[in-house]
C-alpha cells in the first residue's frame, strides 16, 4: 500500500514539474519594438479608491518610450483623493486625462463597467489595460504592441513581476504562476482558439480597438470577476486567438496586502477558475498527493521504514514537489520564503477555493472595494 502511495505522489508531483519546464520554452519575453514605428497606445486604468499607487502607475505609464500614449485614468466613485492625485498630473501633462465614471449600472462589475468606458473614452488604436497597482517599464507598452504582432493574436496578457511583503503573500501570490504555468500547456494554447485554454491576467491585458469591440469587449463579461479567465475565454468564443508572454521585466504590482486582503482577493475570483465542484475536486486531490503528502509522510517513512527503496522514494517526491515551485521562484524572481513553505501554500490556496465554493453555494455574495456582487 505505502508503494502505491509514494508512486501516485512522484507521479502527481512530477507532471507539474514537466509542464512547466516545457512552458518555460514558450512563455518568453516579448520581442524588441521596431523603434520607428511608435504605436498609438491609449493605457487605461480603472481607479477606485487607490490614492497609494496611482501617481506611481501615471508617472510609469508617461515614461513609456518610442510609443505615443495618452493615458486615461477612470474614477470609480473613489472616496479618498484619487481623483484629486490624478486631476494634479493632468494640469502639467496633456497625456493624461481623467475621466468620471457613470453610475454603476444594474447586473455589472464594477471593473469591467470602468474598463468598458475607458475602452469608449480611449482615442488611439491600442487599449492598454493595467491595474491602478501595476507600474510598466519604459519599454513594456511597445513591446507588448511587437508580440501581437508576431503572435497574431487580438488580446494578449502577461503577469507583472508580484511585488510582495507579508507572508501571506509571499506563499500565496507566487502561486498564480505556478497554476497557470504547471496546468496549462502554452504550445497547445497556441494551435486552437478553443476557450478551453483560456488564460490571462486581469492585471494587464492589450487589446487592438477594432477586434476588442467586435467581439463585445468587457460588456460581454459585464458580471464577471475574474477577467484574467473571462476576457480572454471571450475572446476565444468569437474564435480569436489570444497569447500570453513573459512580462516579470516589464511591469511590477503590489497585488494584495496583508492576509485579509490575500484571501478575500482570490476568493472573490475562485469560483470563475478553480472553485468548480467537479473541478476543485480534481484539484484538490491531485495537489494534495503531489504537493502536500509528500511533505507529511516522508519523515514518518524515514522514521517506521527500514526499507531503502522506500526512503529514496519518498525523499524524491519530496524533491519533485518543490522543484516546480523553485523552477518559478527562479524565473519570476519569487520570494524563497513562499518557495519553502510551498506545501502549507498551497493547503491555505485550497481552503480559499472550497470557502468559495461554499459562500456561492449558500447564495453568499462576493465583495470588494464596498461592492456585493452574487456573480452571473
Amino acid at each position: 500500500m505505502i508503494w502505491i502511495v509514494l508512486i501516485a505522489c512522484v507521479l502527481a508531483s512530477a507532471i507539474p514539474l514537466l509542464m512547466i519546464i516545457s512552458n518555460l520554452k514558450a512563455y518568453l519575453p516579448p520581442p524588441a519594438y521596431e523603434i520607428n514605428l511608435r504605436p498609438q497606445i491609449s493605457i487605461l486604468i480603472p481607479a477606485r479608491n487607490e490614492e497609494g499607487g496611482i501617481e506611481a502607475a501615471i508617472r510609469n505609464a508617461l515614461a513609456t518610450e518610442n510609443a505615443e500614449v495618452e493615458v486615461v485614468v477612470l474614477d470609480d466613485h473613489s472616496e479618498d483623493n484619487t481623483a484629486a492625485i490624478v486631476s494634479k498630473i493632468a494640469m502639467v501633462d496633456s497625456r493624461v486625462r481623467l475621466e468620471n465614471a457613470p453610475e454603476l449600472p444594474s447586473g455589472w462589475c464594477g471593473k469591467q463597467h470602468a474598463c468598458h468606458v475607458l475602452s469608449q473614452r480611449a482615442r488611439y488604436e491600442y487599449l492598454l489595460f493595467q491595474d491602478a497597482d501595476v507600474r510598466l517599464k519604459k519599454d513594456c507598452a511597445p513591446r507588448l504592441v511587437a508580440f501581437m504582432k508576431a503572435s497574431k493574436a487580438e488580446l494578449v496578457s502577461g503577469i507583472p513581476w508580484q511585488e510582495t511583503g507579508t507572508w501571506s503573500e509571499k506563499m500565496l501570490i507566487p502561486l498564480i504562476h505556478f497554476v497557470l504555468l504547471c496546468f496549462l500547456p502554452i504550445k497547445r494554447m497556441r494551435m486552437s482558439t478553443s476557450p478551453a485554454f483560456a488564460a490571462g491576467c486581469g492585471q494587464l491585458f492589450l487589446a487592438r480597438k477594432h477586434s476588442y469591440e467586435q467581439m463585445g469587449g468587457h460588456a460581454s463579461i459585464k458580471q464577471s470577476l475574474h477577467d484574467g479567465i473571462t476576457l480572454p475565454r471571450a475572446y476565444r468564443k468569437n474564435g480569436m486567438m489570444t497569447d500570453l508572454c513573459d512580462v516579470t521585466n516589464l511591469a511590477e504590482c503590489r497585488m494584495y496586502r496583508g492576509f485579509g486582503q490575500v484571501w478575500f482577493g482570490l476568493a472573490k475570483n475562485a469560483t470563475e477558475g478553480m472553485a468548480k465542484p467537479f473541478l476543485l475536486t480534481f484539484f484538490t486531490i491531485f495537489l494534495l498527493i503531489g504537493q502536500v503528502i509528500p511533505f507529511g509522510i516522508v519523515g514518518l517513512i524515514w522514521y517506521f521504514e527500514s526499507c531503502w527503496g522506500l526512503r529514496l522514494v519518498s525523499v524524491l517526491a519530496v524533491f519533485l514537489a518543490y522543484s516546480a515551485r523553485f523552477v518559478a521562484k527562479v524565473a519570476f524572481r519569487q520570494s524563497f520564503f513562499g518557495a519553502l513553505m510551498h506545501p502549507l501554500g498551497i493547503l491555505i490556496l485550497l481552503a480559499i477555493q472550497w470557502y468559495a465554493l461554499i459562500r456561492q453555494g449558500i447564495g453568499k455574495p462576493s465583495g470588494w472595494k464596498g461592492r456585493a456582487y452574487h456573480g452571473s
